[in-house]
């Protein structure tokens, strides 16, 4: 027998990433993998964005206070 991956492919029914829910669907298990992997990227770009506005944030908030410190 040779690597899983070739006897999944043999019987796709067998490899459990394809099931949506409790059902066999290969097609909708690569639509929602296709989603999820969307969705991972967008809410990266956005927790990059907001931690650099927090970074600018505090960096004019720290300006803020050596100026008043004058």
């Amino acid at each position: 027998m040779g690597e899983w991956s070739e006897y999944f492919e043999d019987f796709p029914e067998e490899n459990p990433a394809n099931y949506v829910g409790n059902r066999f669907d290969p097609q909708g298990a690569a639509a929602l993998r296709a989603q999820e992997a969307k969705v991972a990227g967008e809410s990266a770009e956005l927790r990059a964005t907001v931690k650099r506005m927090a970074e600018e944030g505090r960096l004019r908030a720290l300006e803020k206070q050596k100026q008043a410190a004058k």
